[in-house]
């Protein structure tokens, strides 16, 4: 027995020195971090299989397609789990695509200073990761086909090349296969303690112009080895490339030209843009866009030539007026005329190609077929007004359903030639929920063709001033859409106050707009002086020419802004975010809060889109609305003592259907991001519930104010009024801010705290 045990201590002896010898020499090792730079298709998860699998040192591979159980994640995780990798002395591949400095700058501080941080650029031609995305399939983030193509180009036209300053010991620039071979040696040939010298390696050129993604080459793939050439490309080579690209509903203008063994340089084509906004999902989802078909040269058989001079004219003269807008016009036939017609003229030109393109397509359609998203279509309409006859007016009011009838009915009963009236489609259009069209102006052209009314007879003279006056009249339309809107910030990609559920699929989180509406009837009024009469007067609620500020105007909410009032008129259909819900009101978690505990209370009453709607009559629910969320936020203070919340409504909300915050003090929350987020709940821009309901009941509505000037003001501490230049630096104070809340706050019940607590001004 004495010898047995004498073993097993030896053995325990052994195994103890065994440990302690491998945690001797993971100490030993030296991980670093290598961020892969690249495109789709630059083959970056490749690289790295060929390192992880012949490399003896320890790696592994963040992918944010797959980060979350196997599938597609967020960048706070990547950073979480390469922090965890580090800690078990792994290093580390991050693999996305990190094209621009802010999307690498999370993942240089990983690990300290002691930590190298590598990058390697593959830098590959776009042609050849155009072919390698669209071809694939079963890739893991599931970026194959068209819409990958169209994310190569977008990706591409913003790629920032790293530099050693940003924090990298080591950049290596991969420019072809080649280079991209040697650098995988390279590291298998790292063993678990090595290194590489430090610097830059591999660019051709430090001052090069960064690479455009070229979508001309985007080809039709009939099977997996077709392939494009790297090669040197003949005028009859890309020649045969537009017409392929022409199946799928991609117009050339002009040829390509480029230089022997370099990247192609940059094409002047009216409809690059067209496919980079083709990527579901991704910025250009923001940017107002009006479809539009040719308006007078089918059944009303205008003249070609003249109507594309026209359209090109009017195109040139508002792609200036129309913000961050584009133009796109639409024509069914691949061998559209006008088509081509138009996008010679406006390359000749030099028209804006990121403001106006060409698609050929459904202009029904466009977003589930073709991935474009337009929130304003044009209907080439009759001069009743009515379903019927051919063409787009009857695809139009087909595809929209009767409530786009019953909308137009609302606007208008007739429409002379050259005029337009623009009708903000009902939610309950198919056209909304499927396509995601927020409004369809209607536009009447000349008439050429003697069976139809009010035929000119061949009198050209009048017919293109016609013409003109109708494109006018609905760029002029669409132009107040997109300035009634403000446009979308470049700042957060959220918005500051509620979530952004997809109108097709209301459970579904979206990036958000950091939009915020301004005082709507205020900014309409000086727009109205710019615009014609006719178009004023279809922009208002109630047509009253002789009025100045043209009465009541109907609210334009984007597509996106929809998504409270679906959840509030179908709260069954929305279980897995509803809190509560009771006869008049529901109640749901903000998912973008800004504060630890950040609630809506949404009205379930139609026709209250915003606090501007509530009259005297609604004032028994503001109460019930007000009496819900002190409920709620007595709830969390049962939980958590030293909360105070306050409840409060938003004078110019970013979406629609009246709704009641209930938000805590705290503010401790990483979705509050810019100032216009602190701003919309800490100066007046926010209208405290309980003097909401005092005005409604002594003045029957709720004040107007400047919304615009609350939200561009300093920032400002809500306890202290300490001013602090930035977030952070506001964030940092609040956190360990004692101060008491000032006075008015604490007046009236505007804070609701723990009773013990009342005295304290906490």
């Amino acid at each position: 027995m004495e010898i047995d045990r004498g073993s097993t201590s030896h053995d325990q002896i052994t195994r103890k020195h065994g440990e302690d010898k491998e945690e001797e020499e993971r100490g030993k090792l030296n991980p670093i971090v290598v961020l892969l730079v690249g495109a789709p298709g630059s083959g970056k998860s490749t690289f790295c299989d060929h390192v992880m699998k012949n490399c003896p040192r320890p790696w592994a591979r963040i992918c944010q397609d797959t980060i979350s159980n196997g599938k597609s994640g967020t960048k706070i995780q990547c950073l979480a789990s390469a922090g965890t990798a580090l800690k078990d002395g792994k290093s580390v591949f991050i693999d996305r695509c990190n094209l621009e400095r802010e999307q690498r700058a999370e993942f240089l501080k990983l690990g300290g200073p002691k930590v190298e941080k590598h990058a390697v650029v593959l830098d590959l031609p776009a042609k050849l990761c155009i072919s390698r995305s669209v071809k694939r399939s079963g890739h893991e983030g599931n970026l194959q086909g068209g819409k990958a193509a169209a994310v190569v180009n977008r990706m591409l036209q913003k790629k920032e090349l790293p530099k050693l300053s940003e924090g990298f010991t080591r950049i290596t620039f991969c420019q072809d296969e080649k280079d991209v071979q040697e650098t995988i040696n390279m590291y298998i040939a790292l063993g678990p303690s090595g290194s590489v010298p430090s610097g830059c390696f591999g660019q051709k050129n430090a001052d090069a112009k960064i690479q455009l993604g070229i979508m001309k080459f985007l080809k039709k793939v009939d099977s997996p080895g077709d392939a494009i050439s790297e090669a040197n490309v003949s005028q009859k080579s890309v020649h045969d490339e537009a017409s392929k690209e022409k199946d799928l509903g991609i117009e050339s203008t002009q040829n390509i030209s480029f230089r022997s063994g370099q990247a192609f340089e940059e094409v002047k084509d009216c409809e690059r843009v067209e496919m980079t906004s083709f990527a579901g999902g991704n910025a250009s989802d923001n940017i107002p866009t009006l479809a539009f078909p040719s308006i007078s040269t089918a059944d009303f058989q205008f003249n070609l030539e003249k109507a594309s001079d026209i359209i090109v004219e009017k195109v040139e003269e508002f792609v200036s007026k129309i913000g961050k807008g584009r133009l796109v016009l639409v024509d069914l036939s691949h061998g559209s005329k006008i088509l081509s017609l138009v996008r010679t003229k406006a390359a000749k030109k030099n028209v804006d190609s990121s403001k106006f393109f060409t698609v050929v397509g459904d202009i029904t359609q466009l977003h589930s077929c073709k991935g474009l998203n337009c929130n304003v279509i044009a209907n080439a309409a009759n001069w009743r007004l009515r379903p019927g006859g051919g063409g787009v007016n009857a695809a139009i009011f087909s595809a929209a359903g009767p409530e786009l009838e019953c909308a137009t009915k609302e606007r208008a009963g007739s429409l002379k030639p050259g005029k337009a009236v623009v009708v903000p489609l009902p939610p309950t259009s198919p056209l909304f929920t499927r396509e995601g069209i927020t409004h369809v102006i209607h536009v009447l052209g000349p008439n050429m063709n003697p069976h139809r009314p009010n035929c000119l007879n061949n009198d050209y003279a009048q017919g293109c001033e016609v013409l003109r006056e109708s494109y006018s009249s609905l760029f002029e339309g669409f132009a107040s859409i997109v300035r009634c809107h403000g446009g979308s910030s470049k700042g957060s990609s959220e918005t500051s106050l509620e979530s952004k559920i997809s109108p097709t699929n209301g459970d579904q989180k979206v990036k958000r707009e950091s939009i915020y509406e301004s005082d709507v009837n205020k900014k309409f009024k000086g727009l109205q002086k710019d615009l014609k009469p006719s178009v004023r007067n279809y922009l208002n609620k109630k047509e009253d020419p002789d009025k100045e500020d043209g009465g009541c105007m109907t609210k334009a909410w984007n597509s996106w802004a929809q998504a409270l009032y679906n959840i509030a008129m179908h709260p069954d259909k929305h279980k897995n975010v509803v809190m509560e819900i009771l006869d008049d009101v529901v109640v749901l978690k903000d998912l973008y809060p800004k504060a630890q505990r950040h609630l809506l209370v949404l009205a379930r009453g139609e026709g209250l889109d915003q606090l501007a709607d509530v009259c005297r009559e609604h004032l028994s629910l503001l109460k019930t609305m007000h009496a819900v969320g002190l409920k709620w936020a007595e709830k969390f203070l049962d939980e958590n003592k030293s909360l105070v919340f306050r409840l409060g409504y938003h004078s110019a909300p970013s979406m629609r259907q009246l709704h009641l915050h209930v938000i805590s003090q705290d503010f401790d929350s990483k979705h509050l991001k810019n100032k216009k987020h602190w701003n919309s709940f800490n100066t007046p821009f926010f209208r405290d519930s309980v003097d909401v309901i005092q005005e409604i009941n002594e003045h029957g509505k709720a004040t107007s104010k400047n919304e615009d000037n609350f939200l561009s003001m300093e920032l400002r501490c809500h306890r202290c009024q300490s001013a602090h230049p930035n977030i952070p630096r506001l964030r940092s104070h609040i956190s360990s801010c004692q101060a008491p809340f000032p006075a008015a706050l604490l007046q009236n019940s505007r804070l609701v705290f723990m009773p013990s607590e009342e005295g304290t001004g906490k």
